[in-house]
């Protein structure tokens, strides 16, 4: 519009030159020598007018792209948009570098625009908008930005799975891909919530892992809700989330099973109330249980269980036992503990001798396929989150962090390590 405008002038101005004739060439001649500099204000008069001329024209609509043009490590989730105001969008390309439409969509009132989906991280990205105002002037801008790289991002895997059914002892457990030294800021950008509406507080039992608890028990029956609003977040430095996440998960009945180490039996109640009592064998003198209370954090139908794994070998440095072929195993811990079928020992030590390696065994059949079998009644009634507690064990209490077993603290302890 305002090359227009100054186009236009310049065309009056030939005009007047023609028209004048030589009485222009005595006067620009006389002006040349005027000392009051009349002639150069005349022109700066001249190019105001013009000036404002060209703004009458412009549009009031105002348009805003986030990120920054040539922003870098924008985030994947939220960053990307554009808004107006004195007007209405009515155009807004997303491309990448290479051409690539990114589909988005316009607010019903045309006044914002975002992506439909998750960015790709490490790329370049163009937007263009147009918007007009009230009197149809069009305003147009355009930004470029890079999104953050795997180097500059990090992630938590989280458990439980969104939409499962976990026993009441099951944490939130987050573990992060990088190391986070702004332990405030990503834990900020983490809530967890009950539908109970226990108080739930988070301890990070490392600069990579962070777990979620109330200080009881879940309840049964209640709803908990993880939300991960980490995008953008810096975790490190240099280092951005790029979550945007919220799960749920249901809590079920409870059951709390105790094992007995030195009665060698394992009660299991259920709401409050004994369902079964089995008897067990536990570890053995030399390699006995921890004590302490253990969460349920995977469940295999068969698995194998070498000792070269957990530490347990030979002079020849293979393992003490290798079974291929353990029946209803359930992990109690990182470090190896199982309470698991045993098809292998005699009839007779369940409930009379502790002989493993310091899993708990109940009494089974090789193949996995006698549902009469403790061992798989165990693993049928189980779910993943369901508390197993050891007593009377000679073995110390197993550290907290050690599987999902923050149980094992204090509230007070447990609430010490929040950064928030």
């Amino acid at each position: 519009m305002e090359k227009r405008v100054m186009t236009d002038s310049k065309r009056r101005g030939r005009l007047a030159v023609s028209a004048l004739l030589g009485g222009v060439l005595v006067l620009t001649g006389c002006s040349s020598a005027d000392a009051d500099g009349s002639a150069a204000e005349s022109s700066t008069k001249s190019q105001e007018q013009v000036d404002e001329a060209a703004a009458k024209e412009t549009s009031d609509a105002r348009i805003v792209i986030s990120p920054k043009n040539g922003a870098a490590n924008a985030g994947i989730n939220n960053d990307a948009k554009v808004t107006v105001s004195e007007g209405k969008l009515t155009k807004v390309t997303m491309t990448t570098a290479d051409g690539g439409a990114v589909e988005g969509t316009l607010a019903g009132d045309g006044r914002s625009w975002k992506p439909n989906g998750q960015l790709e991280r490490a790329t370049v990205y163009k937007i263009s908008a147009t918007a007009e105002d009230a009197k149809g002037r069009e305003a147009h801008e355009n930004s470029s930005f890079t999104t953050v790289s795997p180097d500059n991002s990090f992630i938590g895997n989280f458990t439980p799975e969104d939409g499962s059914t976990v026993g009441v002892g099951m944490p939130v457990s987050i573990n992060f891909n990088k190391a986070i030294t702004d332990r405030k800021a990503v834990q900020s950008g983490i809530t967890v919530s009950s539908s109970s509406g226990q108080e739930v507080v988070g301890h990070w039992f490392n600069s990579q892992r962070l777990d979620f608890r109330p200080d009881d028990y879940w309840k049964e029956g209640s709803t908990v809700t993880l939300k991960l609003e980490l995008d953008g977040v810096e975790g490190a430095d240099g280092v951005f989330g790029v979550q945007q996440k919220t799960v749920s998960f249901t809590i079920g009945r409870n059951q709390v099973s105790t094992v007995d180490a030195a009665a060698k039996t394992m009660t299991v109640t259920q709401d409050g109330k004994t369902v079964k009592t089995i008897p067990i064998s536990a570890g053995s003198p030399e390699n006995p249980t921890y004590n302490g209370q253990m969460v349920i954090s995977e469940k295999f139908k068969e698995t194998r269980m070498n000792g070269a794994t957990v530490g347990f070998t030979d002079d020849d440095g293979k393992g003490e036992y290798d079974i291929k072929d353990v029946p209803h195993a359930m992990r109690l811990s990182t470090s190896g503990t199982f309470i698991h079928g045993n098809y292998w020992g005699a009839d007779s030590i369940f409930g009379s001798a502790n002989t493993s390696h310091g899993c708990v065994g109940l009494n089974d059949v090789k193949g996995a396929d006698d549902p009469k079998q403790p061992g798989a009644w165990f693993y049928d009634n189980s779910i993943i989150g369901d508390v197993v507690v050891v007593k009377n064990s000679k073995d110390k209490t197993i550290q907290p962090d050690n599987g999902l077993n923050g149980w094992n603290m204090s509230w007070a302890d447990w609430k010490a390590g929040s950064a928030v």
